[in-house]
């Protein structure tokens, strides 16, 4: 079985080249599965209805989300709907939506786990102690974990990796948009990497204008963000789970769209 995940998918320019790409991720990789972080894929900045289903369209057979996952006031009712739109289970259990999923590709049943970290983002739990709980919820009843672990840090992303490693599938890292250079698949069984990437713009500071960026960085002042366009490139993993529900391997992806 073969699980596609894609890294945070930034404004128009992403959303358009993950529909250019994915035919040719499909060709390439002949996923069962295809996973999207969404919660920069309206204007950049969280998640509307209509761009969850552009990438639905495009695709997309789960969105995961993130620290963004609120922003729009339109999605928070569709959370609690039947799309599916996962985001942090960690978030305040009062809040809409959900955390995971399962959802059934390749004859087998694959639960999908959004988590957010802790460290220097709003967790209302442990993603470690939340991990726990979701694993011993739902492994009963799906053939393979995959996790989103939406996180700042890199030393949290690798602990939860070791953590989880054995008892899911994957662990894949997002939030920070750039592709980290670790991927593997650890001793126990689990595909690991810390970040999967972004797609978007690389003309820009992680999918936003860089004169924006730079002139707010220089002098401390507010500005409002605007899309970076152009070099637009579709980053993510491509991971290979074998009958025992575990990771055979981990194929991280940077795919260059004409945008």
């Amino acid at each position: 079985m073969k699980v596609v995940f894609i890294g945070d998918v930034v404004a128009s320019p992403g959303r358009q080249g993950f529909a250019e790409v994915m035919p040719e991720l499909r060709e390439r990789f002949e996923p069962d599965l295809v996973i999207v972080n969404g919660e920069n894929s309206a204007g950049g900045v969280g998640i509307t209805p209509n761009t969850a289903a552009e990438l639905f369209a495009a695709g997309a057979d789960v969105i995961t989300l993130g620290n963004h996952a609120y922003r729009r006031s339109e999605v928070l009712d569709y959370l609690d709907g039947e799309a599916p739109v996962i985001r942090p289970s960690n978030f305040r259990r009062s809040n809409p939506g959900r955390g995971s999923i399962l959802v059934e590709a390749a004859g087998r049943t694959v639960a999908v786990i959004n988590l957010i970290g802790r460290i220097g983002l709003d967790a209302a739990r442990s993603p470690f102690d939340e991990a726990d709980l979701l694993i011993d919820e739902l492994s009963d009843r799906a053939d393979a974990i995959v996790v989103d672990f939406h996180a700042e840090v890199t030393s949290e992303k690798v602990a939860l990796g070791w953590y989880l490693d054995g008892r899911v599938a994957a662990v894949l890292g997002t939030h920070t948009h750039v592709p980290t250079a670790d991927g593997r698949v650890l001793p126990g069984g689990t595909a690991f990497i810390s970040d999967v990437g972004m797609t978007g713009s690389r003309n820009g500071v992680l999918g936003v204008d860089r004169e924006v960026i730079i002139e707010r960085m220089r002098t401390g002042m507010p500005a409002r963000f605007t899309d970076a366009t152009g070099d637009v490139w579709v980053m993510g993993a491509a991971i290979e789970i074998g009958e025992n529900g575990l990771a055979v391997g981990i194929e991280p992806f940077q795919v260059q769209a004409s945008g």
